[in-house]
């Protein structure tokens, strides 16, 4: 009996990096392919947001698919410091790199893990009108 030799080879699309066997002798790919593919289609999806009620996008920078959500006028304040959170007090100065227009006119509060009780990753803020 002829023994094969299996290499690996790195294969990475930037998130997922994966090694996948090649068999160089006569052996079939077939059943040194499957793992890996199944691993691969196993993975969870990464870089993709979830969807605001009126159906555009929240960016994966301010959202893991759960911290992101529409909240009510009253929720936010705005003071000579910035926005106030008024659940929590905390003040996001207007000038603030998380401080988003918002593409539906409404306010949109992301916080870590989605808590009511947690800081702003990003503040959605209907435009002002001058």
């Amino acid at each position: 009996m002829r023994s094969s030799k299996v290499t690996c080879r790195p294969i990475s699309d930037g998130h997922v990096a994966i090694a996948i066997p090649f068999i160089q002798e006569g052996t079939s790919y077939f059943r040194w392919l499957i793992p890996p593919l199944i691993a691969a289609s196993l993975w969870p999806a990464t870089g993709k947001a979830h969807d605001a009620p009126s159906g555009w996008s929240y960016p994966f920078s301010c959202c893991s698919n759960q911290d992101c959500r529409p909240v009510a006028t009253k929720a936010i304040s705005e003071k000579p410091q910035g926005y106030v959170i008024n659940i929590t007090g905390e003040v996001v100065p207007y000038a603030d790199k998380r401080v988003r227009i918002s593409p539906d006119g409404e306010f949109h509060w992301c916080s870590v893990a989605g808590e009511e009780k947690s800081r702003t990753l990003c503040l959605f803020v209907p435009p002002h009108s001058y």
